[in-house]
């Protein structure tokens, strides 16, 4: 069980990592107006998105399989409360994705302020997912 909440938290982090970052590349491209600095950031946009999905997966697949060592987990408060941040992550997720692919056809209308409060989304979601992990409160 401990091996596999490691390997949970590390994929997790890796996972938040291209979170943090992806929209702050939309940030950036959103902000700027020069076409090769447009098309620069598409391209990383757009490898960072395909280099961090598989690591949301695997993050989603090793607590999934904590909670089948502990199904009792499942009726508790702060895990079905966590479990609803999780999910509302992965529709974040796949909206990145979907950001990604109007930047890369370039059709993309947010402006950068729109992306600069869409960056903190999973900032709330990590300290509230860490709190009821750690916490559990209920």
């Amino acid at each position: 069980m401990l091996w596999l909440k490691a390997f949970h938290i590390v994929f997790v982090v890796c996972w938040f990592a291209g979170l943090f970052y992806l929209p702050r590349i939309f940030v950036y491209y959103a902000a700027s107006n020069e076409p090769a600095v447009r098309a620069q950031l598409a391209i990383m946009a757009r490898r960072l998105y395909r280099f961090v999905t598989p690591f949301m997966f695997i993050a989603i697949a090793l607590g999934l399989g904590m909670i089948a060592m502990v199904p009792a987990y499942l009726g508790m408060g702060w895990m079905q409360l966590k479990l609803a941040g999780v999910a509302f992550l992965v529709v974040y997720h796949f909206q990145c994705g979907r950001y990604v692919r109007r930047i890369n056809a370039d059709s993309d209308d947010h402006g950068h302020v729109f992306y600069r409060f869409f960056n903190e989304v999973p900032v709330i979601f990590l300290f509230g997912i860490v709190l009821l992990a750690v916490l559990k409160p209920f």
